[in-house]
């Protein structure tokens, strides 16, 4: 009977070797994804102890380094939505960019009566002394990154890529400033996707970062 048993014996190891095998892999799926972020990419979201975005979710942050924030779970019709927006732009690089401006004005239009930022100002700072209700600049960095990295992770990039933030203020008579950038992917050239100079559902600023760094 010892020998008659053998092969089943084999049989079963060799099956709960292969469900271990997978149930193993699993988390290696969810590092892997994360480890596509760049460095400076994942900071935005570690900084703020906070998920970085998904395919299907994003943290949107508000209230000043978002010390205030809301799941933003997105629907079927989110995604088609978006996907419109973004088919606009298949023509080039510029439609492209263009189209991105757009979607950027959905999530302000998406999220504003949710977050109470449709009564948000420009250049929003401790100033306005309204942070409930508006977003600094590290909030739309934060979520114009997170919102491209959701429309990358839908392939909905024809002719860019999601580039690492950028910062300016690096003398004195230039005020401290981040931006979310997209990399165009024919030429590399950075480009800045700028929302808060910008007032509620007013297009971001879109130009080079060799240009943005040298605004105020």
């Amino acid at each position: 009977m010892k020998d008659a048993d053998q092969p089943i014996r084999a049989g079963r190891a060799a099956f709960a070797g292969a469900v271990a095998a997978i149930v193993l892999s699993l988390p290696l799926v969810t590092t892997a994804a994360a480890a596509e972020l760049s460095a400076g990419q994942a900071q935005l979201y570690s900084s703020v102890t906070i998920y970085p975005p998904s395919a299907t979710t994003m943290t949107v942050c508000y209230g000043f380094v978002c010390r205030r924030r809301e799941m933003l779970n997105f629907t079927a019709g989110d995604k088609a939505a978006l996907s419109r927006i973004m088919a606009g732009g298949r023509a080039n690089a510029a439609a492209e960019r263009a189209a991105v401006q757009k979607a950027v004005i959905w999530l302000d239009r998406h999220m504003g009566p949710i977050l109470g930022t449709d009564k948000r100002v420009e250049k929003a700072d401790f100033r306005a002394n309204d942070d409930k209700h508006n977003y600094d600049c590290w909030d739309t960095t934060r979520n114009t990154t997170s919102l491209m990295l959701v429309m990358q992770a839908w392939n909905l990039f024809r002719f860019h890529d999601v580039g690492d933030p950028h910062y300016r203020g690096f003398h004195l008579m230039q005020t401290p400033h981040n931006t979310a950038v997209l990399v165009e992917r024919a030429t590399k050239v950075e480009w800045a996707v700028d929302l808060w100079p910008r007032g509620y559902l007013q297009p971001p600023d879109v130009m080079t970062v060799a240009q943005w760094v040298t605004e105020d």
